[in-house]
């Protein structure tokens, strides 16, 4: 009974460690979706991607995000559409605010690491991402 009553401490103080405003800036860069969990509970585990999201933050907390397509000569083929976003921080959470012309929405930040960001959108479904490692062909 004690191995239980330790894993689920662990567990809570974990959770409750949240994120820093210094780890935010491990967002940027180039992410690719891992998986996605719906707020029913079933998980779709993604292993490629076609598109990844590039990310740049800036240090007042606003930024963008890009749809790219790696190549194999370690370029990426883009556009111009970015969707804009800021980073607020309420009641010890972070969110990603999101708005353009068609619509308005908000991602808490669940976790943000070296490697990996977790976010979870208004409907509940909750979005996993891995830093994108550029396929080398040697």
């Amino acid at each position: 009974m004690k191995p239980l009553y330790l894993g689920i401490f662990l567990i809570l103080t974990s959770a409750c460690k949240g994120i820093s405003e210094e780890q935010l800036s491990h967002l940027n860069g180039y992410w690719e979706i891992a998986s996605v969990t719906t707020s029913q509970g079933s998980t779709r585990e993604y292993t490629v991607s076609t598109t990844i999201d590039y990310i740049e933050l800036t240090d007042s907390l606003k930024g963008y995000r890009k749809k790219v397509q790696p190549n194999f000569d370690g370029t990426y083929v883009t556009n111009d559409d970015a969707e804009y976003f800021s980073i607020e921080k309420r009641d010890k959470t972070y969110y990603m605010h999101y708005q353009n012309e068609m619509a308005e929405w908000q991602e808490v930040l669940e976790v943000v690491g070296e490697n990996e960001f977790r976010t979870r959108n208004d409907s509940g479904n909750t979005y996993t991402y891995r830093r994108y490692q550029p396929i080398n062909i040697n």
